[in-house]
């Protein structure tokens, strides 16, 4: 189930502060947003450019957040420590971070001297996107990592690549702005961002490490639905115990660990961040009852979903 929000949310703005603070936590940031799939209402629902992100804005995150849009960090400088999607992660800039829709972000440390660019894509930009990049190699290592260091004079290419996304966003009087748009992003990528990932060019990914990263996206798309390891392992067409011993020799973690970990942050998610009521969120995450959720979260957090709720 997904919230909605107004539509006065809804809108760029580049210059006052304080509502850019806004965006950043009501947007960006706030369970599952439903943004518009059509192109024509881009301008003022389909794409954010969100420049000069500082530490003093993310001092609310406290919990785990839900992406509901595509998003690409461009860390200008500081340090972040957090668990994207359940995997921890040291990003120390310059770094490029490139977070999907529907992955999880928990923030445990964020240095003083942070900063940030950000840029939020709906789920129609990015498959537009999609076909200017696709047929490329890099694409594929793109999709495989989600941070990468970003070399400096991609940093200083991206100081000129915000102000020109800017410049076509605040030209109200051209009818192209979404192709425009898409465009510049794509070009911006073959152009400079490129070398963010030249030093993995020629990465080996053995078939243990692909079956992890097939693993890891079938829990993220079906845990909600399937919890149980013989469907994962019919999809990959191994036997249960065969997946289990690969997924944690890998990760450290076994495959239902996994599963359980992201039934449990999404729980989280919900019951911190929605007005659902305990029975909504079971029927969300399709357990035959409240009182059987309520046994299954206190397992693994040792509280029951109220007092988690509560705390």
């Amino acid at each position: 189930m997904q919230q909605s929000l107004p539509k006065v949310w809804l809108v760029i703005i580049f210059h006052n502060n304080v509502f850019i603070i806004k965006i950043i936590m009501n947007i960006g940031y706030k369970y599952n947003i439903d943004l518009p799939q059509t192109l024509d209402a881009i301008l003022d629902q389909d794409f954010w450019v969100i420049d000069n992100v500082r530490p003093l804005m993310l001092q609310s995150l406290t919990e785990p957040v839900k992406f509901a849009a595509n998003t690409w960090i461009f860390v200008k400088s500081g340090e972040c420590h957090a668990e994207i999607s359940l995997i921890s992660h040291k990003i120390v800039g310059p770094a490029f971070v490139k977070i999907r829709r529907s992955q999880f972000l928990m923030p445990s440390y964020i240095s003083p001297d942070f900063e940030a660019a950000v840029i939020v894509m709906s789920q129609r930009f990015e498959e537009n996107l999609f076909l200017l990049l696709s047929n490329s190699p890099l694409y594929t290592m793109m999709s495989r990592r989600v941070w990468v260091p970003m070399p400096h004079d991609v940093l200083g290419a991206l100081g000129r690549f915000v102000s020109e996304l800017n410049g076509i966003l605040s030209d109200g009087g051209n009818p192209y702005v979404g192709e425009a748009l898409v465009f510049d992003v794509a070009s911006f990528v073959f152009k400079s961002l490129y070398k963010c990932y030249e030093p993995f060019k020629n990465e080996i990914v053995t078939n243990q490490g692909r079956m992890a990263n097939r693993f890891l996206s079938l829990v993220q798309e079906n845990y909600k639905k399937e919890r149980f390891l013989e469907f994962y392992a019919s999809k990959l067409d191994i036997t249960p115990k065969h997946l289990s011993r690969s997924i944690k020799a890998q990760t450290g973690f076994t495959a239902v660990e996994w599963i359980e970990r992201f039934v449990i942050l999404e729980a989280k998610v919900l019951l911190k961040s929605t007005n659902l009521n305990i029975q909504q969120i079971a029927d969300e995450l399709n357990f035959p009852s409240q009182s059987f959720f309520g046994k299954y979260f206190k397992k693994y957090t040792g509280m029951s979903p109220k007092e988690f709720r509560n705390s």
